[in-house]
Protein backbone atom coordinates (compact mmCIF):
# COMPACT_ATOMS: atom_id res chain seq x y z
CA UNK A 1 0.00 0.00 0.00
CA UNK A 2 1.32 3.62 -1.13
CA UNK A 3 1.52 5.74 1.97
CA UNK A 4 2.04 9.19 0.55
CA UNK A 5 -0.65 11.02 -1.28
CA UNK A 6 1.74 12.04 -3.87
CA UNK A 7 2.74 8.05 -4.57
CA UNK A 8 -1.44 7.24 -4.67
CA UNK A 9 -1.85 9.92 -7.17
CA UNK A 10 1.02 9.05 -9.48
CA UNK A 11 0.03 5.18 -9.73
CA UNK A 12 -3.35 5.91 -10.06
CA UNK A 13 -2.71 8.07 -13.45
CA UNK A 14 0.41 5.57 -14.47
CA UNK A 15 -1.86 2.38 -14.03
CA UNK A 16 -4.87 4.43 -16.04
CA UNK A 17 -2.42 5.49 -18.70
CA UNK A 18 -3.21 8.46 -18.90
CA UNK A 19 0.26 10.29 -19.53
CA UNK A 20 -1.55 14.07 -20.40
CA UNK A 21 -2.92 13.81 -17.00
CA UNK A 22 0.57 12.43 -15.56
CA UNK A 23 2.25 15.50 -17.16
CA UNK A 24 0.19 17.73 -15.85
CA UNK A 25 0.60 16.77 -11.81
CA UNK A 26 4.19 16.87 -12.47
CA UNK A 27 3.87 19.90 -13.22
CA UNK A 28 1.20 20.65 -10.45
CA UNK A 29 3.56 18.63 -8.20
CA UNK A 30 6.66 21.05 -9.52
CA UNK A 31 5.06 24.16 -9.10
CA UNK A 32 4.45 22.57 -5.27
CA UNK A 33 7.75 22.18 -4.19
CA UNK A 34 8.77 25.64 -5.96
CA UNK A 35 6.31 27.34 -3.39
CA UNK A 36 7.29 25.15 -0.49
CA UNK A 37 11.04 26.10 -1.20
CA UNK A 38 10.33 29.99 -1.40
CA UNK A 39 8.71 30.22 1.96
CA UNK A 40 11.30 27.43 3.37
CA UNK A 41 14.13 29.12 1.87
CA UNK A 42 15.18 30.64 5.49
CA UNK A 43 14.79 27.50 7.01
CA UNK A 44 16.87 25.50 4.91
CA UNK A 45 19.73 27.90 4.93
CA UNK A 46 19.60 28.18 9.08
CA UNK A 47 19.22 24.58 9.44
CA UNK A 48 22.03 23.50 7.31
CA UNK A 49 24.45 25.94 9.12
CA UNK A 50 24.32 23.26 12.44
CA UNK A 51 22.50 20.28 12.14
CA UNK A 52 20.77 19.04 14.69
CA UNK A 53 19.77 15.02 15.90
CA UNK A 54 16.68 14.71 14.44
CA UNK A 55 14.56 12.04 15.66
CA UNK A 56 11.42 10.53 13.52
CA UNK A 57 9.00 8.07 15.91
CA UNK A 58 7.59 6.60 12.59
CA UNK A 59 10.62 5.32 11.25
CA UNK A 60 9.30 2.28 9.00
CA UNK A 61 6.78 4.81 7.33
CA UNK A 62 7.86 5.55 3.74
CA UNK A 63 7.71 9.09 3.44
CA UNK A 64 9.87 8.95 6.75
CA UNK A 65 12.38 7.19 5.18
CA UNK A 66 12.40 9.32 1.96
CA UNK A 67 12.50 12.41 4.05
CA UNK A 68 15.52 10.80 5.84
CA UNK A 69 17.05 10.87 2.51
CA UNK A 70 16.45 14.14 1.03
CA UNK A 71 17.47 15.50 4.80
CA UNK A 72 20.54 14.13 4.47
CA UNK A 73 21.31 15.29 0.85
CA UNK A 74 20.18 18.41 1.41
CA UNK A 75 22.37 18.96 4.95
CA UNK A 76 19.12 19.54 6.93
CA UNK A 77 19.75 17.16 9.91
CA UNK A 78 21.70 14.43 11.92
CA UNK A 79 18.88 11.87 11.67
CA UNK A 80 17.92 9.26 14.24
CA UNK A 81 14.86 6.81 13.09
CA UNK A 82 12.77 4.83 15.46
CA UNK A 83 11.96 1.35 13.92
CA UNK A 84 12.52 -2.55 13.63
CA UNK A 85 16.13 -2.59 11.56
CA UNK A 86 14.74 -5.52 9.61
CA UNK A 87 11.42 -3.96 8.23
CA UNK A 88 13.74 -0.18 8.07
CA UNK A 89 15.97 -1.85 5.96
CA UNK A 90 13.39 -3.79 3.63
CA UNK A 91 11.71 -0.34 2.73
CA UNK A 92 14.97 1.17 1.65
CA UNK A 93 16.08 -1.42 -0.17
CA UNK A 94 12.40 -1.60 -1.85
CA UNK A 95 12.70 1.96 -2.32
CA UNK A 96 15.72 2.18 -3.84
CA UNK A 97 17.30 4.69 -1.53
CA UNK A 98 20.95 5.19 -0.81
CA UNK A 99 20.53 5.88 3.40
CA UNK A 100 22.62 3.13 5.51
CA UNK A 101 21.70 2.34 9.29
CA UNK A 102 24.85 3.10 11.43
CA UNK A 103 26.01 4.77 8.12
CA UNK A 104 24.00 7.76 7.65
CA UNK A 105 21.59 7.41 10.71
CA UNK A 106 20.45 6.20 14.21
CA UNK A 107 18.72 3.42 14.50
CA UNK A 108 16.39 2.92 17.98
CA UNK A 109 14.92 -0.48 17.84
CA UNK A 110 11.93 -0.73 19.94
CA UNK A 111 12.01 -4.65 20.78
CA UNK A 112 15.76 -4.36 21.84
CA UNK A 113 17.73 -1.34 22.49
CA UNK A 114 20.26 -1.02 25.10
CA UNK A 115 18.62 2.29 26.73
CA UNK A 116 15.50 -0.08 27.44
CA UNK A 117 15.38 0.27 30.73
CA UNK A 118 16.53 4.28 30.76
CA UNK A 119 13.61 4.88 29.22
CA UNK A 120 10.72 2.73 30.16
CA UNK A 121 12.14 3.82 33.89
CA UNK A 122 12.12 7.51 32.51
CA UNK A 123 8.52 7.23 31.64
CA UNK A 124 7.20 5.35 34.69
CA UNK A 125 8.69 8.43 36.83
CA UNK A 126 7.04 10.93 34.78
CA UNK A 127 3.30 8.72 34.47
CA UNK A 128 3.47 6.65 38.18
CA UNK A 129 1.39 9.06 39.64
CA UNK A 130 -1.33 9.02 36.70
CA UNK A 131 -2.05 5.22 37.16
CA UNK A 132 1.24 3.58 35.08
CA UNK A 133 2.63 0.78 36.72
CA UNK A 134 6.24 -0.48 36.37
CA UNK A 135 4.54 -2.85 33.84
CA UNK A 136 2.68 -0.79 31.73
CA UNK A 137 5.64 1.78 31.36
CA UNK A 138 7.54 -1.22 30.07
CA UNK A 139 5.02 -2.14 27.30
CA UNK A 140 4.32 1.55 26.20
CA UNK A 141 8.32 1.91 25.68
CA UNK A 142 7.73 -1.32 23.67
CA UNK A 143 5.11 -0.47 21.78
CA UNK A 144 4.50 3.60 21.55
CA UNK A 145 6.95 5.01 19.05
CA UNK A 146 5.93 8.62 19.60
CA UNK A 147 6.61 7.91 23.51
CA UNK A 148 10.17 6.57 22.53
CA UNK A 149 10.86 9.87 20.44
CA UNK A 150 9.91 12.20 23.07
CA UNK A 151 11.77 10.63 25.42
CA UNK A 152 14.73 10.25 23.28
CA UNK A 153 14.91 14.11 23.25
CA UNK A 154 13.90 14.70 27.08
CA UNK A 155 16.84 12.18 27.92
CA UNK A 156 19.49 13.78 25.32
CA UNK A 157 19.71 11.28 22.85
CA UNK A 158 18.14 13.73 19.92
CA UNK A 159 17.74 17.33 20.06
CA UNK A 160 13.91 17.50 18.30
CA UNK A 161 11.50 15.23 17.36
CA UNK A 162 8.73 14.70 14.49
CA UNK A 163 6.24 12.07 14.84
CA UNK A 164 2.27 12.00 13.85
CA UNK A 165 2.30 10.19 10.64
CA UNK A 166 0.44 7.19 12.15
CA UNK A 167 -2.10 7.01 15.12
CA UNK A 168 -4.01 10.03 14.60
CA UNK A 169 -2.91 13.66 15.78
CA UNK A 170 -4.90 13.55 19.39
CA UNK A 171 -2.94 10.54 20.12
CA UNK A 172 0.40 11.47 19.57
CA UNK A 173 0.07 14.88 20.93
CA UNK A 174 -0.98 13.41 24.17
CA UNK A 175 2.52 11.52 24.74
CA UNK A 176 4.10 14.47 23.17
CA UNK A 177 2.65 16.38 26.26
CA UNK A 178 2.99 13.94 28.87
CA UNK A 179 6.73 13.09 28.03
CA UNK A 180 8.11 16.58 26.90
CA UNK A 181 5.53 19.00 28.18
CA UNK A 182 5.09 22.53 28.59
CA UNK A 183 7.50 25.24 28.29
CA UNK A 184 7.97 27.58 31.27
CA UNK A 185 5.49 29.79 31.77
CA UNK A 186 3.38 29.05 28.90
CA UNK A 187 -0.30 28.30 29.44
CA UNK A 188 -1.18 26.24 26.94
CA UNK A 189 0.21 24.60 23.66
CA UNK A 190 -0.57 25.76 20.27
CA UNK A 191 -0.28 24.83 16.61
CA UNK A 192 1.10 26.91 13.96
CA UNK A 193 -0.23 26.23 10.11
CA UNK A 194 1.34 27.84 7.30
CA UNK A 195 -0.57 28.02 3.99
CA UNK A 196 1.60 28.93 0.88
CA UNK A 197 -1.36 30.28 -1.89
CA UNK A 198 -0.40 31.52 -5.15
CA UNK A 199 -1.04 35.11 -3.78
CA UNK A 200 0.93 35.12 -0.80
CA UNK A 201 1.63 32.95 2.59
CA UNK A 202 -0.51 33.01 5.42
CA UNK A 203 0.08 31.54 9.41
CA UNK A 204 -3.22 30.23 10.92
CA UNK A 205 -3.16 29.96 14.50
CA UNK A 206 -4.16 27.57 16.28
CA UNK A 207 -5.49 24.91 13.74
CA UNK A 208 -5.33 21.84 15.76
CA UNK A 209 -4.88 21.91 20.06
CA UNK A 210 -6.69 24.59 22.19
CA UNK A 211 -10.30 23.80 21.56
CA UNK A 212 -11.64 27.44 23.08
CA UNK A 213 -8.77 29.21 23.93
CA UNK A 214 -9.46 32.32 26.87
CA UNK A 215 -8.21 35.37 25.97
CA UNK A 216 -5.11 35.40 28.27
CA UNK A 217 -4.07 32.03 25.88
CA UNK A 218 -5.11 33.88 22.46
CA UNK A 219 -2.25 36.27 23.66
CA UNK A 220 0.26 34.16 24.25
CA UNK A 221 -0.58 32.36 21.26
CA UNK A 222 -0.10 35.48 18.90
CA UNK A 223 3.41 36.52 20.44
CA UNK A 224 4.71 32.88 20.18
CA UNK A 225 2.91 32.15 16.75
CA UNK A 226 4.75 36.16 16.37
CA UNK A 227 8.54 34.77 16.87
CA UNK A 228 7.65 31.63 14.88
CA UNK A 229 6.82 33.40 11.67
CA UNK A 230 9.93 35.54 12.02
CA UNK A 231 11.84 32.57 11.97
CA UNK A 232 10.73 32.36 7.73
CA UNK A 233 12.16 35.22 7.52
CA UNK A 234 8.75 37.52 7.55
CA UNK A 235 7.54 40.22 9.61
CA UNK A 236 4.41 39.09 11.23
CA UNK A 237 1.30 41.17 10.65
CA UNK A 238 -1.13 40.32 13.00
CA UNK A 239 -5.46 40.12 13.10
CA UNK A 240 -7.29 38.50 15.82
CA UNK A 241 -10.45 37.45 13.69
CA UNK A 242 -14.19 37.17 14.79
CA UNK A 243 -17.38 37.24 13.48
CA UNK A 244 -17.67 41.27 14.09
CA UNK A 245 -15.11 43.95 13.60
CA UNK A 246 -13.57 46.51 16.15
CA UNK A 247 -16.53 46.28 18.64
CA UNK A 248 -19.63 45.54 16.37
CA UNK A 249 -20.31 42.57 18.54
CA UNK A 250 -21.53 42.19 22.12
CA UNK A 251 -21.38 38.63 21.63
CA UNK A 252 -18.98 37.29 24.30
CA UNK A 253 -16.51 35.27 21.51
CA UNK A 254 -16.16 38.68 20.15
CA UNK A 255 -15.43 40.56 23.68
CA UNK A 256 -13.00 37.57 24.57
CA UNK A 257 -10.93 38.50 21.21
CA UNK A 258 -10.84 42.34 22.35
CA UNK A 259 -9.53 41.21 25.44
CA UNK A 260 -6.82 39.86 24.12
CA UNK A 261 -5.76 42.74 21.76
CA UNK A 262 -6.29 44.85 24.97
CA UNK A 263 -3.75 42.47 26.52
CA UNK A 264 -1.01 42.37 23.73
CA UNK A 265 -1.38 46.18 23.24
CA UNK A 266 -0.52 46.45 26.82
CA UNK A 267 2.57 44.11 27.00
CA UNK A 268 3.41 43.41 23.38
CA UNK A 269 3.17 47.26 21.86
CA UNK A 270 5.88 45.98 19.58
CA UNK A 271 3.64 43.78 17.57
CA UNK A 272 1.92 45.01 14.74
CA UNK A 273 -1.70 43.69 15.47
CA UNK A 274 -5.30 44.27 15.23
CA UNK A 275 -8.79 43.16 15.79
CA UNK A 276 -11.53 41.82 16.73
CA UNK A 277 -12.24 42.26 13.10
CA UNK A 278 -13.73 39.75 10.05
CA UNK A 279 -11.77 37.66 7.24
CA UNK A 280 -12.22 40.11 4.95
CA UNK A 281 -11.17 42.76 7.09
CA UNK A 282 -7.92 41.40 7.45
CA UNK A 283 -6.93 40.99 4.41
CA UNK A 284 -8.21 43.77 2.74
CA UNK A 285 -6.88 47.09 3.67
CA UNK A 286 -9.82 48.85 1.79
CA UNK A 287 -12.26 47.02 3.87
CA UNK A 288 -10.81 48.18 6.68
CA UNK A 289 -9.88 51.28 6.69
CA UNK A 290 -13.39 51.72 5.80
CA UNK A 291 -14.46 50.23 8.80
CA UNK A 292 -12.21 51.70 11.10
CA UNK A 293 -9.23 54.47 9.67
CA UNK A 294 -7.50 54.15 13.00
CA UNK A 295 -6.18 50.90 12.41
CA UNK A 296 -2.60 49.90 13.70
CA UNK A 297 -2.18 47.15 10.86
CA UNK A 298 -0.41 48.92 7.64
CA UNK A 299 -0.83 46.00 5.43
CA UNK A 300 -3.12 42.58 4.92
CA UNK A 301 -2.00 40.20 7.99
CA UNK A 302 -0.16 37.06 7.32
CA UNK A 303 -0.74 36.05 10.71
CA UNK A 304 -4.61 34.95 11.10
CA UNK A 305 -4.93 34.17 14.91
CA UNK A 306 -8.81 32.68 15.32
CA UNK A 307 -11.07 32.44 18.60
CA UNK A 308 -11.86 28.91 18.45
CA UNK A 309 -10.00 25.58 16.88
CA UNK A 310 -13.43 25.13 15.07
CA UNK A 311 -12.78 28.75 13.26
CA UNK A 312 -9.01 27.83 13.16
CA UNK A 313 -9.42 24.59 11.54
CA UNK A 314 -12.63 25.06 9.04
CA UNK A 315 -10.94 27.84 7.61
CA UNK A 316 -7.47 26.26 7.56
CA UNK A 317 -9.11 23.00 5.57
CA UNK A 318 -11.22 24.99 3.35
CA UNK A 319 -8.51 27.46 2.33
CA UNK A 320 -6.29 25.08 1.82
CA UNK A 321 -8.72 22.61 -0.85
CA UNK A 322 -10.71 25.86 -2.39
CA UNK A 323 -7.17 27.94 -3.11
CA UNK A 324 -4.75 25.23 -3.58
CA UNK A 325 -2.65 25.42 -1.41
CA UNK A 326 0.81 24.19 0.40
CA UNK A 327 0.35 23.26 4.03
CA UNK A 328 3.85 23.79 5.91
CA UNK A 329 3.63 22.09 9.72
CA UNK A 330 1.42 22.57 11.52
CA UNK A 331 4.64 23.73 13.85
CA UNK A 332 3.60 23.12 17.58
CA UNK A 333 4.33 25.59 19.69
CA UNK A 334 4.80 26.35 23.50
CA UNK A 335 6.49 22.88 24.29
CA UNK A 336 9.44 22.80 26.56
CA UNK A 337 11.50 21.38 24.10
CA UNK A 338 11.33 21.03 19.95
CA UNK A 339 8.82 18.42 19.38
CA UNK A 340 6.22 18.55 16.30
CA UNK A 341 3.05 16.34 15.46
CA UNK A 342 2.27 16.10 11.90
CA UNK A 343 -1.07 15.40 10.40
CA UNK A 344 -1.29 11.54 8.80
CA UNK A 345 -1.86 12.65 5.32
CA UNK A 346 1.55 14.89 5.14
CA UNK A 347 4.19 13.84 2.28
CA UNK A 348 7.87 13.00 2.13
CA UNK A 349 8.26 17.13 1.15
CA UNK A 350 6.22 17.88 4.21
CA UNK A 351 8.14 16.34 6.99
CA UNK A 352 11.32 17.58 5.38
CA UNK A 353 9.93 20.76 5.87
CA UNK A 354 8.77 20.54 9.41
CA UNK A 355 12.99 18.84 9.42
CA UNK A 356 14.11 22.70 8.51
CA UNK A 357 11.53 23.75 11.22
CA UNK A 358 12.48 21.51 14.05
CA UNK A 359 16.03 22.19 13.51
CA UNK A 360 16.15 25.78 13.19
CA UNK A 361 13.64 25.41 16.81
CA UNK A 362 16.41 23.02 18.10
CA UNK A 363 19.02 26.26 17.27
CA UNK A 364 17.16 28.27 18.73
CA UNK A 365 16.76 27.34 22.32
CA UNK A 366 20.38 26.24 22.28
CA UNK A 367 21.59 29.69 21.91
CA UNK A 368 19.20 31.01 24.02
CA UNK A 369 20.49 28.73 27.03
CA UNK A 370 24.25 29.12 26.27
Amino acid sequence: MLADPQEQETALLITTGGLADFDAYLEKLSRFVFRSGTIMKPMYTRAKKDPKRMIYAEGEDVRTLRAVQIGLDEGLAKPVVVGRPRVVASRIKKLGLRIETGRDFELINPQNDLRYHEFWSAYHKIMERKGVSPDLARTVVRTDTTVIAALAVRLGYADAMICGLEGGYRRNLKQVIRVIGRAKGVREISALSVLVLGHGSYFLSDTHVTVDPSAEELAEMTVLAAHHVRRFGIEPKIALLSHSSFGSSPAPCAAKVRRALAILHQNHPELEVEGEMRGDAALDETIRARLFPNTRLSQPANLLIMPSLDAANIAYNLVRVLGDGLPVGPVLIGTAMPAHVLNSSVTARGVVNLTAVAVVDAQDRETAVS
